[in-house]
C-alpha cells in the first residue's frame, strides 16, 4: 500500500474522498440546475461582453440586472449553425486574433470527424474549456465505480488513438481532432503516471501517441494481453474502434502469440519509442505459458470459436466502456457476441463543441441510456422538435436546402423541458459558442433532481431523400436491422459495417444501401455468391416494409425506383476510414457515416462493389396519402 509522506493518509484514502466530492458536486449541480444555468449565461456574456459577435447583434449586457440578461440574450442574439459562424471561425484561423467570439486567448482549434456533414468542421478552443473538459471526466469513475464496485482495483484496457496528423491554420493556429488534443496534452500524461484508477491504463503513452496505426494497435494489444489478468474493464472512446481492435486481433493474434512465446517484438513495430514503452510497461519476458492459453482461446476451430473471446482472454473483466448510443448502437450485436454479454458502459454524451452529459445508470442496457445534463458545462437551449422537423430535407445530389431549417426558434430552457419532448440541443459555451445548434436530437426521458435526462435519438440532417420522403439514421438504422434478424442471421451471417446514399444518377432516384458481409468466428468475409440473392431481395423488401408511409406512397407512385443493396469487398469501410483519416478524422473519434454526403466517398464505395440486388417489388402501402403526379 502506497503512503504519502509525513501522512497516514494513502492514495486509496484520497480517491475515495475524490469520488465522495465529485458525486456530492453531481448531486448539487442537477440539484440547483436552474440557478447554475443564469449563473452561467451571465458569467459568460459579462466575461465577452466586448466581444465583435454579440456586439454586432445588439447585445450590451452593461447595466443590464442579471435576472434579465437571459431573456435580453435570448431576444437579440440569433440561433445560428456552423455555417452561420464559418466566416468568423475563418478570420480567426487565418489569423486576426482581435476578440471576435471569445474574450478569452485560443489555444487551438478542434477539427471534428465530418462524418455527418461530410465535412470537417473547425472550432476554436480555450485553455479554459480543455481544463473544463478534463473536470468532467474525473466525474466519470467515481459513477461507474458506485454501480460496478471494483474498477479501482484493475487496469482498464482502453484503446486510444492520436494517428491523425495535427495541421496547421493559415494563421499558425494548430487544427487537430478534440480526442488527440486531449491524449496528445501534458495532463493525460501527468494522469497515466499519477495513480488515478481511472487512467491506470495498459497501453504505455508511446503506443497512445504512435502516429502509424498498425503499430499502435498492434503494441496496445501486445501490452494487454501480457496483462491480461490485471484488465478490469475494457473499451474505446466509440464502439465502432473496438470492433476494429477484436478485428485486428482476429488477424493478427499469431503473431502476438509469437512475442509473447519469445518475449520478443514484432519486426513490424520499428518505432523506437513505441519499443521502449512496450520494454518498460510488461518487461516482455518470455511467457510460453501466456501464448499457449492465448492460442488455445483464438485457434479453435467451430463457428462460435470467437464467442465470448473477451471474457476468456481477459478473464477479470467486468464491462466494456464505449459509446454505443446513437449510430453507434448498430455494432451492439458484434459486442454482445465478443463479450457474451459483458455490461457495455455508455459514460458520457460529448462532441467537438464541448462535453455536456453523464449517464448516472452505467448498467442500464444500450438502448435505455440516457444522459444527464451537467448544467456548469455549457449553457443549453432546447429547440422542441415535431416529427417532421427532425430532418432537414437534403437534395439527392447532397446539398441541403433550408426549408425548415430555421422555421422553429423558440427554445426552452434546461428546467422546461417536457418528458417525452424531442429537442434539437443549443448551446452557449465558454468559447465563443452562441446559441449554437449541435444537431443532435434528443428526447426527455426522465429528470435528476432539477437537472433533465436525455436519449440521444439522431443526429439531425443525416436522411435519406429522393423527394418530399424524409429517412432519418434511426428510422434506416432499424429498418435494416429488422432484415438482418430475418435473414441474414439464420445463415450465421451478419454485417461488419453499412452506409447508404440517395442516388439521383436514375431516374426517378433510389436509396442505395453499401453492406460488408461478415460472419461471427470467422475474419473473412461472406462471400455474397455463398448466399441465394433471393435472401438480399428479401433484406431490399424487408427494408422498404420498415420505411415511413411517405417513402413506401412514394415507391408505389414510381416517384421514387427500388431500394438497391450493393454487396461490397472485405475491407472497404476501412478504407472508408483511412480515407477520412486522411483528410484530417481521428480513429478515436470516427463514426461510419450513416448517409454518404460526399461525392469522393460514392465513388470509393462504387469502386469496392462485388455485386447488387434490388427490391424484387413495391412495398405494401395502405391508401389515404395523396402523392401529386406533377
Amino acid at each position: 500500500m502506497v503512503v504519502h509522506e509525513n501522512t497516514s493518509t494513502t492514495i486509496e484514502d484520497v480517491w475515495v474522498e475524490k469520488n465522495k466530492k465529485a458525486l456530492q458536486f453531481i448531486e448539487d449541480a442537477t440539484t440547483n440546475a436552474g440557478e447554475i444555468q443564469k449563473s452561467l449565461l451571465s458569467e459568460i456574456l459579462s466575461r465577452n461582453a466586448h466581444v465583435e459577435y454579440l456586439r454586432r447583434h445588439g447585445l450590451d449586457v452593461n447595466g443590464t440586472h442579471i435576472d434579465h440578461r437571459e431573456t435580453t440574450f435570448k431576444k437579440v442574439i440569433p440561433v445560428i449553425t456552423y455555417e452561420d459562424l464559418k466566416p468568423d471561425i475563418q478570420r480567426i484561423a487565418n489569423g486576426d486574433t482581435s476578440p471576435i467570439l471569445c474574450s478569452q486567448p485560443i489555444s487551438e482549434f478542434y477539427v471534428s470527424s465530418g462524418t455527418s456533414s461530410g465535412n470537417p468542421k473547425l472550432m476554436l478552443t480555450t485553455e479554459e474549456q480543455a481544463e473544463q473538459v478534463w473536470f468532467f471526466r474525473s466525474l466519470v469513475m467515481p459513477v461507474m465505480n458506485q454501480h460496478i464496485p471494483g474498477l479501482d482495483k484493475g487496469k482498464a484496457m482502453y484503446f486510444t488513438f492520436t494517428t491523425s496528423k495535427c495541421s496547421k491554420t493559415p494563421g499558425g493556429w494548430i487544427a487537430r481532432p478534440a480526442l488527440a488534443s486531449l491524449f496528445k496534452s501534458s495532463q493525460f500524461k501527468n494522469l497515466l503516471s499519477s495513480g488515478d484508477p481511472y487512467y491506470n491504463y495498459t497501453s504505455p503513452i508511446e503506443t497512445i501517441l504512435c502516429e502509424d496505426n498498425y503499430q499502435s494497435m498492434y503494441s496496445q494489444l501486445l501490452c494487454g494481453l501480457c496483462q491480461n489478468d490485471t484488465v478490469v474493464r475494457v473499451g474505446t472512446v466509440f464502439c465502432y474502434s473496438f470492433i476494429l481492435v477484436i478485428r485486428f486481433l482476429e488477424e493478427h493474434w499469431t503473431l502476438l502469440c509469437n512475442d509473447i512465446r519469445t518475449g520478443t517484438i514484432d519486426k513490424r513495430i520499428t518505432d523506437p519509442l513505441v519499443r521502449q514503452g512496450i520494454i518498460r510497461a510488461i518487461a516482455l519476458n518470455p511467457n510460453p505459458v501466456l501464448a499457449d492459453f492465448i492460442e488455445m482461446q483464438c485457434s479453435m476451430d467451430n463457428s462460435s470459436s470467437w464467442k465470448g473471446i473477451i471474457p476468456r482472454l481477459w478473464p477479470n473483466t467486468k464491462c466494456i466502456e464505449t459509446i454505443v448510443s446513437g449510430s453507434m448502437s448498430k455494432y451492439i450485436p458484434a459486442l454482445d457476441y465478443y463479450s457474451n454479454g459483458l455490461p457495455i458502459v455508455s459514460a458520457r454524451y460529448a462532441s467537438t463543441e464541448g462535453h455536456f452529459g453523464l449517464n448516472l445508470n452505467p448498467l442500464c442496457k444500450p438502448n435505455e441510456i440516457s444522459y444527464t445534463l451537467i448544467p456548469t458545462m455549457a449553457y443549453f437551449e432546447f429547440l422542441p422538435l415535431e416529427n417532421n422537423d427532425i430532418s432537414v430535407n437534403h437534395s439527392p445530389n447532397g446539398v441541403g436546402d433550408d426549408r425548415g431549417e430555421k422555421r422553429q426558434q423558440d427554445t426552452v430552457v434546461l428546467a422546461d423541458v417536457k418528458l417525452g419532448q424531442e429537442y434539437e440541443l443549443v448551446v452557449t459555451t465558454i468559447a465563443g459558442l452562441y446559441r449554437f445548434r449541435v444537431g443532435d436530437v434528443l428526447r426527455v426521458t426522465g429528470f435528476m433532481n432539477k437537472a433533465p435526462q436525455f436519449n440521444f435519438v439522431c443526429r439531425r440532417g443525416v436522411v435519406l431523400s429522393i423527394d418530399a420522403d424524409k429517412t432519418d439514421e434511426t428510422e434506416l438504422q432499424n429498418a435494416i436491422e429488422n432484415a438482418i434478424i430475418k435473414h441474414l442471421l439464420p445463415l450465421q451471417a451478419s454485417l461488419e459495417d453499412y452506409t447508404s446514399y440517395a442516388d439521383p444518377s436514375i431516374i426517378p432516384g433510389h436509396y442505395v444501401l453499401y453492406w460488408e458481409l461478415h460472419s461471427f468466428g470467422n475474419s473473412q468475409a461472406v462471400a455474397p455468391n455463398g448466399i441465394p440473392s433471393s435472401v438480399f431481395e428479401d433484406c431490399c423488401i424487408t427494408i422498404e416494409e420498415c420505411l415511413s408511409s411517405v417513402y413506401r406512397a412514394f415507391r408505389v407512385a414510381g416517384k421514387i425506383s427500388s431500394l438497391e443493396i450493393k454487396v461490397v469487398k472485405q475491407g472497404s469501410f476501412r478504407k472508408m476510414m483511412e480515407h477520412a483519416k486522411s483528410q484530417g478524422a481521428s480513429i478515436s473519434q470516427y463514426k461510419t457515416p450513416g448517409c454518404l454526403k460526399s461525392i469522393a466517398m460514392v465513388d470509393l464505395m462504387n469502386s469496392m462493389v462485388v455485386t447488387s440486388y434490388f427490391s424484387p417489388k413495391c412495398p405494401s402501402f395502405v391508401s389515404g396519402h395523396s402523392v401529386s403526379s406533377g
